[in-house]
């Protein structure tokens, strides 16, 4: 068989995507016949033996991919596994019949919608900088904003040195949060840095009570309870394989 670079490998077998397989072969946890693997390594998927960390990588028989939309409750890592012990969502997709991983991440305190498959091509394309995929988020912040305080709000800035790409902020209504006076706002992201509406808030002054991802593109939470998770639809899947 033809050789295929090792971290195009690794995708295609659903363990990591490219990007992330090319980080754990520069950290060395990647061995080809016994040898540390190293960036630009191809590999004979018929003949070599490729062990990530402790663990020999196969192709499966079953080629079909599985692709999952799970509602992430808050205090769950974002992550297969967790060496502090804490609940990951990993604990949640046990049933899933595969091992699927998430595609981007959601932080430990904030929930919601979740995308998850073994699919590592698909998963370089939703993350990849490149590609503006609108994440559509529901923030609960414990003060009563005024008009001015969400035009100031949904004005970009410049974060470690970072200008922030432009975003959406949509007035939704005023509400209890607590004993306080709050607002509930959608904040759409054209990018997925890390924290980045925890870090806008935090900018303007503002606490957050809760952070709730709604959408990724045209796909939405709607139905699913906290904890649960469904396959996504063909209708769902043919959209990510046209962005």
């Amino acid at each position: 068989m033809e050789k295929i670079r090792l971290q195009k490998f690794l995708s295609e077998c659903g363990v990591l995507s490219r990007r992330a397989a090319e980080a754990e072969i520069q950290s060395g946890n990647i061995t080809v016949n016994g040898v540390t693997a190293s960036l630009g390594d191809k590999i004979d998927p018929d003949c070599d033996t490729v062990i990530f960390r402790g663990r020999e990588i196969r192709r499966d028989a079953d080629s079909s991919r599985t692709y999952i939309i799970l509602n992430k409750p808050a205090g769950y890592v974002t992550t297969m596994s967790d060496e502090q012990g804490r609940k990951t969502v990993a604990d949640l997709l046990a049933n899933a019949g595969k091992r699927v991983y998430p595609v981007g991440r959601l932080d430990l305190y904030s929930d919601g919608l979740l995308l998850c498959t073994d699919d590592g091509e698909l998963t370089n394309r939703i993350t990849h900088p490149s590609h503006s995929v609108p994440k559509v988020y529901r923030a609960y912040i414990t003060t009563h904003l005024s008009d001015e305080d969400l035009q100031k709000l949904a004005v970009p800035f410049e974060l470690d040195g970072y200008m922030l790409r432009p975003f959406d902020v949509k007035f939704i209504e005023y509400t209890k949060i607590g004993a306080a006076d709050g607002t509930i706002v959608e904040i759409t992201l054209y990018e997925g840095r890390n924290r980045e509406i925890r870090n806008i808030c935090a900018h303007h002054g503002l606490k957050l009570s809760r952070l709730t991802r709604i959408s990724i593109g045209s796909i939405k939470l709607e139905g699913l309870a906290p904890g649960k998770w469904r396959h996504l639809t063909e209708e769902e899947i043919d959209y990510l394989m046209k962005l």
